[in-house]
């Protein structure tokens, strides 16, 4: 490969992989639930462009660490961690109202936003360092606090786009396909990993750092254009028939009840609560492992290792499998039922956590963080991407993963401020040993996931009434085929 282009060339094993998982789950039984092959391809081109717009959001959105980094002196990694705070309290915050908005819009409507948003508040942060680095500008209020500001807008339009991709699938997908959409979550979120840091990283060695902003930017441009002809709400818009999901909506023919009846109604669910306390822990491992590792790989001299240097293309060939292993089990195994697969995930994180303790210093401790990021996005994509549109319901998918997704972010928050807080610096953080309070915080939220994943072990959606027959009306001349391509 080394006469192929260094993007190609690593995202080649990408694309095997992305293939290998297509022929494998091509030749899997069909969960039969009467989809003609003509929905099969419309839901894929529904729910493909809108997932590719959810992963280019996290390349405009990640691409502020690699840019911070290649601006050299001009900013410091205090000066990262204060733009990465602002920005993420926004986005913790924003799920608050985006939810809501995107029950009541669409998500159709909330995705267009989202790249809109997120393209211009790029193309402007893009301008900004196009001016400091060029021109020698200095911008009012200094450099940090206008970043800070724009990433804060930008964080803003970003908590749309995975509301917005629950909101839409919750109406194309049955429950007892979800699992293997969970997967595809997953996936989802692996690429804009990858995409954030091996991209990024690629575009400023060839490019002077302002386009890490305005390629994401202009790719998301391009996806708003195509989102606006492609992606419709429901099936019904697009002339195929809508059908009962047999999520927590089902049954509910009533009118839509406003944000407070719905949220109390969310937040007095047990399950729902549970699912909220396991996301806590998989937004502080999922951060405590994917932002921290290159931290220590920098800081004991192993940077260029395999694995630190190519720490983007492994976190997505680990989410990938994670994913699409965690959604197959859901579905084939499991019956459906997302609190088993969390169960398994997590016992596979707290056994990486405790290998953790003992190989600090060690090659193999690199393999250890990728196989826990393979359980930590598994457990994710489930969760986030499955189980809030199951148990919030295709009426109320909006507002359900914003309410989980912000328990993510907490966790986030939570890492940020204790690992940062405990961990070595300087001199002292060149020795691996001094690193043994990293896997050490790691452990009790791995073994707390693992024990709330136990309590949510049967749950599956309760519909309001007794749902109609899952069975989509076949007409004779097109009878469903049982070996046509998922969607």
């Amino acid at each position: 490969m080394s006469s192929l282009p260094p993007w190609l060339a690593q995202f080649l094993p990408i694309l095997i992989l992305l293939g290998a998982i297509a022929l494998v789950l091509a030749r899997l039984p069909k969960v039969e639930l009467g989809h003609t092959d003509a929905f099969r391809r419309r839901r894929f081109f529904n729910w493909f462009p809108l997932g590719m717009t959810y992963a280019f959001l996290y390349m405009g959105r990640y691409n502020v660490n690699v840019a911070t980094s290649a601006m050299g002196d001009r900013t410091s990694n205090a000066d990262f961690g204060t733009i990465f705070f602002w920005g993420t309290l926004v986005y913790g915050f924003s799920f608050l109202l985006n939810g809501p908005l995107t029950d009541r819009l669409g998500g159709r409507k909330t995705i267009l936003i989202s790249a809109a948003g997120s393209s211009v508040a790029n193309v402007l942060m893009g301008a900004v360092v196009y001016g400091v680095l060029r021109q020698d500008w200095q911008p009012p209020g200094g450099l940090v606090a206008t970043l800070s500001f724009l990433y804060a807008v930008n964080m803003y339009f970003q908590s749309f786009g995975a509301v917005s991709i629950v909101k839409v699938n919750a109406s194309w997908f049955h429950v007892r396909e979800r699992g293997q959409l969970g997967g595809v979550f997953g996936i989802l979120i692996s690429l804009g990993v990858y995409f954030a840091y091996d991209w990024s990283r690629l575009i400023v060695k060839a490019a002077p750092t302002y386009w890490a902003f305005f390629v994401p930017a202009a790719i998301l441009a391009a996806f708003l254009v195509l989102d606006f002809f492609v992606i419709r709400d429901t099936p019904g818009q697009t002339g195929h028939p809508d059908f009962d999901t047999a999520d927590a909506s089902s049954g509910d023919t009533g009118a839509p009840l406003g944000v407070w009846p719905v949220f109390k109604r969310m937040i007095s669910n047990r399950t729902i609560i549970v699912i909220l306390c396991i996301e806590f822990c998989s937004g502080f491992m999922r951060n405590a492992i994917m932002q921290w590792y290159p931290k220590f790989a920098k800081s004991t001299g192993i940077a260029e290792t395999f694995v630190a240097a190519n720490w983007g293309m492994l976190l997505c060939v680990a989410g990938i499998t994670g994913g699409m292993f965690a959604g197959l089990i859901s579905d084939r195994v499991f019956d459906s039922r997302r609190g088993p697969v969390s169960f398994v995930l997590y016992a596979g994180m707290s056994l990486g956590a405790v290998a953790t303790v003992f190989l600090l210093g060690t090659p193999a401790l690199g393999w250890t963080v990728i196989f826990m990021s393979l359980c930590v996005i598994g457990v994710h994509g489930m969760l986030s991407g499955t189980a809030s549109m199951d148990f919030g319901g295709k009426k109320n998918a909006g507002l359900a993963v914003g309410i989980i997704d912000g328990a993510v972010y907490a966790g986030t928050a939570l890492q940020s401020i204790l690992l940062g807080s405990i961990l070595p610096a300087g001199d002292l953080a060149k020795n691996a040993m001094n690193w043994s309070n990293w896997p050490l915080a790691m452990l009790p939220l791995s073994f707390l996931g693992l024990l709330l994943a136990t309590r949510v072990w049967n749950a599956k959606p309760q519909p309001k009434s007794t749902p109609v027959p899952a069975t989509l009306p076949v007409p004779p001349a097109a009878p469903a085929s049982r070996t046509g391509t998922g969607g």
